[in-house]
C-alpha cells in the first residue's frame, strides 16, 4: 500500500486526482449495477424482457455514445466532460432509486450510460496528456485503482442493498455528487492541443464531420482497434462463460455462488497486487509495446486451455472432486485473463495515443471504445451460441476451443501489425520508407 501511495504521489496533482476519481467512479457504479436487475424484476415486478430492455438501454447509451463523448472532450476540454458525466450519473442513479414507472426508468438508465460516455474518453485523454512520457506506468497504476473500485463496489452494495436498494442508489448518487464537487474545485483544466484537425486555417474550429473524418482516415488505428476486439471479448467471459461453467459443473447452490465470487476476487486481487510489477518487468526487459500486446493476447487465449483440458475429465458425482473441477479451471482461467490484461492494458492505452499522433486523443479513445463495445456484443452473442451448441451436441470443449482460437488469432494479428510497423507513431511510420531507401 505504501508503494502504491508513493507511486501515485510521484505524478502531478491532476493525475493523482484522476486515479482516485476512477476508484470512486467504479465504487459508486459497481455498488449499484450488479443488483439493479434483481430490483427491477423483484421489487418493481418488471417482466424479464423489460429488465433486459432497461439494462440494454444503459449499455447502448454508453457504448454507442463514446465517440460523441470523445469528440466533445477534444472540442471543449477534458474537465467539463468529466464533471458533466459525474453530474449526469448523480441524477441518473438517484432517479433509479426513486421512480417505478418504465419511462422514468428508461430515462434514468440512458442518463447513467451516457454519463459514462462523457467522462471515460476524457479521463483517459487527460491522463495521457498529464502523464507525458510516463503514460505506460500511469495507465498501469490507473488499472489498479480501476480494479480496486470494481472489487470493493459490489461488497459495499451488498451491505446497502440488504437494507434497501433505494439506499444503495442514493448513496451511489451521493458519491458521484461529492466527486463532481471535488473535480470542479480541484481538477485543473486540460484540453487537447489545437491542430489542423480541430482548427481551420482562419482560426475557427473545424466541424465535427471533419474531426471524425480525420480519425476514420487513421487506418493503423482502425486495424489496431479491430485486432483488440478479441481482448475485450475474452476478458468479458469472467462475467459470462466462466460463471456459467461453474454453475454447470458445481450447481446453483451456495457453492456455485461462492465459486463465482472467487472468479471476481482472483481477477481483481491479482490485478491490484501485480499490475505495477508486471508493467515494471516489461519496462526492465525493454519489451516493445507491440510485443507486449501480442504476449497479452496470447496469454488471454491460453487462459481457456485449463477449461478445454477439464472437459476431458469425467465430472464426479459429488464431493470435493466435483467442487475442485467446478472451481479450479475457471479460477485459473480468470487469473490468466487478469495476467494477460495486466501485460497488455498499459501498452494498449499508450498505443492509442501514439497512433493518434497526440491529436484528437479523446476522439480516438471514444471511437476505440465504441468499436470494442460493438465487438463485445457480437462476441457475446457468438459465445452464447457456442455454449448452446456445445450443450446440444454434447461437445463441452467447443466454446473453450473457440475462445482459445480467438486469442491466438488476435495475438497473431497484433504480431503482424507490430512487425510491419503499423503500431508505431505516425512520424515513425512516415520515416520508415526513407530509412529503408537510405
Amino acid at each position: 500500500m505504501k508503494g502504491l501511495i508513493a507511486r501515485t504521489r510521484s505524478y502531478e496533482r491532476g493525475v493523482q486526482l484522476l486515479m482516485v476519481n476512477q476508484f470512486t467512479i467504479n465504487l459508486g457504479f459497481y455498488m449499484l449495477m450488479p443488483y439493479l436487475a434483481a430490483h427491477l424484476s423483484g421489487t418493481l415486478g418488471l417482466a424479464g424482457w423489460l429488465v433486459g430492455f432497461v439494462l440494454g438501454v444503459r449499455n447502448f447509451s454508453q457504448q454507442g455514445m463514446f465517440l460523441v463523448g470523445g469528440t466533445l472532450a477534444d472540442r471543449f476540454g477534458y474537465k467539463p466532460l468529466i464533471v458533466a458525466g459525474c453530474l449526469l450519473r448523480t441524477v441518473g442513479f438517484a432517479t433509479l432509486g426513486l421512480v417505478d414507472s418504465l419511462p422514468a426508468l428508461l430515462a434514468a438508465s440512458a442518463a447513467t450510460g451516457f454519463a459514462g460516455a462523457l467522462f471515460n474518453p476524457a479521463v483517459r485523454a487527460y491522463l495521457a496528456a498529464d502523464a507525458g512520457e510516463r503514460r505506460v506506468e500511469a495507465f498501469a497504476l490507473f488499472n489498479v485503482f480501476y480494479q480496486a473500485g470494481i472489487l470493493l463496489g459490489p461488497l459495499v452494495g451488498m451491505v446497502l442493498t440488504g437494507v434497501d436498494f433505494r439506499i444503495t442508489c442514493l448513496v451511489s448518487a451521493g458519491i458521484f455528487a461529492l466527486l463532481s464537487v471535488v473535480q470542479i474545485r480541484a481538477l485543473p483544466a486540460r484540453r487537447g492541443a489545437d491542430n489542423k484537425d480541430t482548427v481551420r486555417a482562419d482560426g475557427g474550429r473545424a466541424s465535427v464531420r471533419a474531426q471524425w473524418r480525420s480519425v476514420l482516415a487513421n487506418r493503423p488505428f482502425l486495424l489496431f482497434s479491430a485486432a483488440m476486439i478479441g481482448s475485450y471479448v475474452l476478458t468479458f467471459q469472467v462475467y459470462l462463460a466462466l460463471p456459467l461453467e461453474v454453475r454447470r459443473v458445481g450447481g446453483d447452490g451456495e457453492f456455485g455462488t461462492a465459486a463465482v465470487a472467487l472468479l471476481f476476487a482472483v481477477s481483481g486481487l491479482g490485478t491490484i497486487l501485480f499490475q505495477t510489477r508486471v508493467t515494471a518487468w516489461c519496462g526492465a526487459a525493454r519489451v516493445a509495446p507491440g510485443r507486449a500486446l501480442t504476449w497479452g493476447l496470447a496469454v488471454m487465449g491460453v487462459a481457456f486451455l485449463p477449461l478445454l483440458v477439464a472437459t476431458a475429465i469425467p465430472v464426479p458425482d459429488g464431493g470435493i472432486g466435483r467442487w475442485a473441477l467446478a472451481a479450479g479451471p475457471p479460477a485459473l482461467a480468470a487469473l490468466l485473463l487478469a495476467l494477460g490484461t495486466m501485460i497488455a492494458y498499459p501498452f494498449e492505452m499508450d498505443t492509442i495515443v501514439r497512433l493518434a499522433g497526440g491529436r484528437l486523443v479523446a476522439t480516438h479513445y471514444g471511437l476505440y471504445n465504441t468499436i470494442c463495445g460493438i465487438g463485445i456484443t457480437l462476441g457475446n452473442l457468438l459465445t452464447g451460441a457456442a455454449l448452446d451448441a456445445a450443450r446440444a451436441a454434447g461437445v463441452a470443449a467447443l466454446p473453450w476451443f473457440t475462445l482459445f482460437a480467438l486469442g491466438v488469432a488476435c495475438a497473431a494479428a497484433l504480431g503482424v501489425l507490430h512487425r510491419t510497423g503499423r503500431l508505431a507513431a505516425p512520424a515513425v511510420r512516415e520515416a520508415r520508407p526513407a530509412t529503408a531507401t537510405a
